[in-house]
């Protein structure tokens, strides 16, 4: 595997060497040798080179190319689903609804750069004209994580160039396989040189990158814990940041609530993707009057869920992505034995296959706010669940955690659920519904969960500074 520079598949001065692993399996799928500091200024110098010319391209310029990515993602469909599925682990459908949700945003992008006012005049008294101009930001460098491959890529990579930047892309160093493959159809479409840059790097190039003098910008998917580092590093020589960092989620389920609709969101919100969502709804709060029920049907519909790498369905739930996210949840579990929490899960109905980073869906009941579990990030198939007895109850223990990143409500009436929406400090919320992500929504959060805005036009915004002209 290259680096991919300047429009050339080059190869690497690094010496760190990574292998890459199918976590359904633990086979070894390829070994790499990572990217070097010198690696990473080659790429931003390409990126500078061609800064120029891309940004003075016309709006229907960028729009064609970005349909023209669109185009080749859609005819390479097949073969994104299946590296998807063997790097990240997850199952087919739900690697298609990434990939899919991929090429609705490189259009939605498309669409939104040829009617976004890049440049706005108004008139003042005395004969004075002001001409407000929205310029892209730059050289810009975008670092992805391992749990959402070609979507988290495309949210970033999407309005960077309708925005008219030039990129350095470095996709997760333990899931590049999906990344590399849309990299190599940008080289058949000939994206014109320099203008994408794709670094498989690790840490060290990461630092580099978010250090480096002339990298305008940073976009981070990540934890807090290195976000706060990218931060820091990022202040150095003041550059731009957008930080879409960790969550505790909360889903609310009111007295009001439909209990298999309760149930079904409950299930998805957490259990998706093996719970490896920095929006994962893994504080759940029920009224106490139905909270009997409602762990009755949640209960049989957990164990239900089958393991395994090359399932389907809402009761399928495939493997940890990598072998140290499958410690970590392992080490959670040994605090909640410790804390003596109470488990609801009868872990015999649930198989375990004997390959494989497969971690059994756990919910724990009557959580204390002050455990661990509740207040921290597991980033697995983990839910803790506290029941309420008044609204103003539930709205304080949602809002009770350092991050701030998402919120679901289940009611029985969608005007109630917009009124207690106004009070919770998230930056996504859901009413009645999956966790649906629309290109055209906003994406970041409150608190710890992190700064700035992505998807819509906010996310293009981001990618842009504005100066006025007056006259």
């Amino acid at each position: 595997m290259k680096n991919y520079i300047n429009g050339k598949w080059e190869n690497t001065t690094g010496t760190s060497q990574i292998t890459v692993v199918n976590p359904g399996s633990e086979e070894e799928l390829i070994r790499f040798t990572t990217a070097s500091p010198q690696d990473v200024d080659a790429a931003v110098a390409a990126a500078q080179k061609a800064l120029e010319s891309w940004s003075l391209t016309s709006p229907e310029e960028r729009a064609n190319w970005l349909n023209k990515i669109a185009d080749a993602i859609e005819a390479a469909k097949n073969t994104l689903i299946e590296l998807s599925h063997r790097n990240n682990g997850k199952s087919s459908e739900q690697a298609q609804v990434d990939v899919d949700n991929s090429i609705k945003c490189y259009r939605y992008y498309a669409n939104l750069v040829k009617s976004f006012a890049f440049s706005q005049v108004t008139e003042c008294d005395g004969g004075i004209e002001l001409t407000h101009q929205q310029n892209p930001v730059g050289v810009v460098a975008l670092i992805t994580p391992w749990n959402f491959p070609l979507i988290t890529s495309a949210w970033k990579i999407a309005p960077a160039l309708a925005a008219g930047c030039t990129l350095i892309f470095k996709p997760s160093e333990l899931v590049p396989l999906p990344e590399y493959a849309f990299t190599q159809l940008l080289d058949q479409i000939q994206f014109p040189q320099g203008v994408f840059n794709l670094i498989l790097g690790d840490a060290v190039a990461a630092q580099h990158l978010v250090t480096h003098p002339e990298v305008n910008k940073v976009s981070f998917t990540g934890s807090t814990e290195v976000g706060i580092h990218v931060m820091q590093a990022a202040a150095r020589s003041v550059k731009r940041v957008t930080l879409e960092l960790g969550g505790k989620s909360p889903i609310l389920i009111l007295e009001d609530a439909d209990l298999d609709e309760a149930v079904d969101k409950a299930l998805g919100g957490m259990f998706y993707n093996s719970g490896q969502m920095c929006s994962a709804t893994s504080r759940l709060l029920v009224h106490q009057s139905i909270a009997e029920r409602f762990y009755q049907k949640f209960k049989a519909a957990v164990e239900s869920i089958i393991l395994g790498s090359d399932l389907s369905g809402p009761f399928a739930m495939g493997p940890m992505t990598t072998q140290k996210q499958f410690q970590k949840v392992r080490e959670y579990l040994s605090i909640a034995k410790d804390e003596k929490l109470q488990t609801l899960i009868d872990f015999e109905q649930i198989a375990v296959p004997e390959k494989g980073f497969f971690i059994q869906p756990h919910v724990f009941v009557n959580v204390p706010t002050e455990s661990r579990l509740w207040k921290e990030e597991i980033f697995g198939p983990v839910i803790c669940c506290r029941s309420f007895e008044t609204e103003e109850e539930a709205i304080r223990l949602a809002n009770d955690s350092e991050f701030g990143l998402a919120a679901t409500i289940i009611t029985g009436s969608l005007e109630h659920g917009k009124k207690i929406a106004k009070r919770l400090r998230s930056g996504h919320i859901w009413i009645n519904s999956h966790q649906m992500i629309q290109p055209g929504s906003l994406w970041g959060g409150f608190k710890k969960s992190g700064i700035g805005r992505e998807l819509g036009q906010s996310g293009m915004q981001s990618y842009l500074e504005e100066n006025v002209i007056t006259l």
